[in-house]
């Protein structure tokens, strides 16, 4: 064998390694889409848990992309069709899986063939709030004065087909009052809107609203749509307790992949993702924000998905709500 052959024969070896020993020793940092606005709920759930993955995976960072709009298509359209699927992860979330299969006749992505999941994030319950400048102190008094407006209600969301925008129409049909959504591209700005008395109420996550409620009192808390008051919040009643009985919804996100991830990152993401859920910095912030972690497999989030899918898939049939 001559010289330069040889030369050339270890020089293709070499080249065709180097794959293997990037993925061997890859630290290269994962961007973390979030469908909403900086500054929400969801934003402050995947930051938070993104820091204590980092560290639970020694050394790969996140960046996290916020891409609203849409009622979360963007996000997931962008991670979809990723071509590098082991540097992409996405938070989502009840519109994502659960509600735009039966919102939209054509969806640039497949719920459930687009995407591997990793493993649920966190339950966020929704309470009924208004602005500074509504009289209202409770559920009797809100109804009655919604009911008073012979034009229609307007309501917040964080966007349409987002559970705030799909809890207030399920809200709509138990009371018989006449709403109008004004959806907006994430829980901030809605939230914004609220304080300044551009739109007088919503159904919001706890995540996007305590700060308001609890140290500020720039917001006035109607009722939690839980079975139970939250613990750090007790001082508010549920809708419940109210007389607004067969009433429970909440906003929850899991964390998923591209389709064509391999099983072996699935696994890595996931004992990560369960590592920070349970560290003690995420569960001291899910309490101030009164979220509840969902620590499990990618198989129990595919099934939660799938039942939740069912569940508000029927309301928006019935109700023949469609966002296109």
């Amino acid at each position: 064998m001559s010289l330069a052959l040889s030369l050339r024969r270890t020089l293709i070896a070499a080249l065709l390694s180097l794959p293997l020993l990037a993925l061997a020793d890859d630290t290269r940092p994962i961007e973390w889409v979030v469908g909403y606005a900086a500054g929400g709920g969801s934003d402050v759930v995947a930051r938070t848990v993104a820091e204590q993955m980092a560290k639970a995976l020694g050394g790969q960072t996140f960046i996290v992309n916020n891409k609203p709009g849409a009622a979360t298509n963007i996000a997931a359209d962008y991670v979809a069709k990723s071509r590098d699927p082991m540097h992409m992860v996405l938070t989502a979330d009840f519109a994502t899986l659960a509600a735009n299969p039966a919102l939209f006749s054509k969806l640039p992505y497949n719920a459930e063939k687009d995407f591997a999941p990793v493993g649920l994030l966190a339950r966020f319950p929704l309470i009924l709030v208004v602005g500074p400048n509504v009289p209202v102190k409770n559920l009797k008094e809100f109804l009655a004065w919604a009911k008073s407006n012979a034009d229609g209600t307007p309501y917040a969301s964080a966007g349409a087909g987002s559970p705030h925008h799909l809890a207030t129409e399920l809200l709509r049909e138990r009371t018989g009052l006449k709403l109008n959504h004004v959806p907006y591209r994430g829980a901030a700005p809605a939230v914004q809107d609220l304080l300044g008395g551009q739109v007088p109420f919503a159904l919001m996550d706890s995540a996007s609203v305590q700060q308001y409620l609890v140290s500020g009192g720039k917001l006035r808390a109607i009722g939690v749509a839980s079975p139970k008051r939250l613990p750090t919040m007790n001082e508010i009643p549920t809708l419940a307790e109210q007389g607004l009985t067969d009433f429970e919804a909440y906003a929850w996100q899991g964390l998923v992949v591209p389709a064509a991830t391999p099983p072996e990152q699935i696994a890595k993401l996931n004992k990560a993702l369960v590592a920070a859920l349970e560290s003690t910095p995420v569960k001291a912030r899910f309490q101030t924000l009164a979220l509840e972690a969902l620590p499990g497999t990618p198989q129990q989030m595919a099934a939660y998905a799938r039942t939740e899918r069912e569940r508000w898939g029927k309301l928006i049939r019935a109700n023949n709500i469609k966002l296109d």
